[in-house]
């Protein structure tokens, strides 16, 4: 009962009701003026968009831990890691991790948090962990094939899922983006005026 206060649909409603009164004030209708008030509540009440549905919540929280741990155990192997590896796991999930740090925005658009959810979950910590589960004796025999060595597929690997962090990033800032350029622009013409 108390969500429902504070809901679009209550206040679609009372903005009805509030129309149905000022007609009342105003001469408009006589003394049947409770029935057109509640009328026009209940109109406005069903006419107002529902609330969102929110069926898979943003587990923002256990995503943030487990790349905090991902890039905790990579720095631990970073001997056994190639060269700029490391960087590479720690600027994905710096950027995974800043939108993780906004879950409620995050949960508002499904397709981001899907790809987000994939990156921290799934791509991440394949890459990294298929590369620290081959021997090295494998590894160093595929180079002498002539065939990409693990660490280059590793570092071609990182520089793809960077590449796609920053890409989902951009979608998701999107939005302030454009009102950072808005505001500019009122600034600029504020300050011609």
């Amino acid at each position: 009962m108390i969500r429902y206060l504070g809901s679009t649909k209550n206040l679609a409603g009372c903005v009805g009701g509030l129309i149905g009164l000022a007609l009342y004030l105003t001469g408009v209708v006589g003394g049947l003026w409770p029935v057109v008030v509640a009328g026009l509540y209940a109109v406005f009440a069903l006419l107002a968009p529902p609330e969102r549905v929110r069926l898979v919540p943003v587990d923002a929280g256990h995503l943030r831990a487990d790349l905090a741990s991902l890039v905790g155990k990579v720095t631990e192997q970073a001997q056994r890691m190639p060269e700029s590896s490391v960087d590479g796991v720690r600027r994905v999930a710096e950027v995974l991790d800043d939108m993780l740090s906004r879950p409620e925005r995050l949960s508002a658009n499904p397709d981001v948090q899907h790809e987000i959810t994939r990156l921290a979950r799934t791509d991440l910590p394949l890459s990294v962990q298929t590369y620290l589960n081959l021997p090295w004796w494998f590894a160093a025999k595929r180079r002498a094939s002539g065939e990409p060595s693990a660490a280059e597929e590793l570092l071609a690997q990182l520089e793809l899922l960077e590449t796609e962090a920053h890409r989902v990033a951009e979608r998701f800032y999107a939005g302030d983006v454009h009102q950072q350029a808005d505001h500019t622009r009122y600034l600029r013409e504020r300050g011609e005026a």
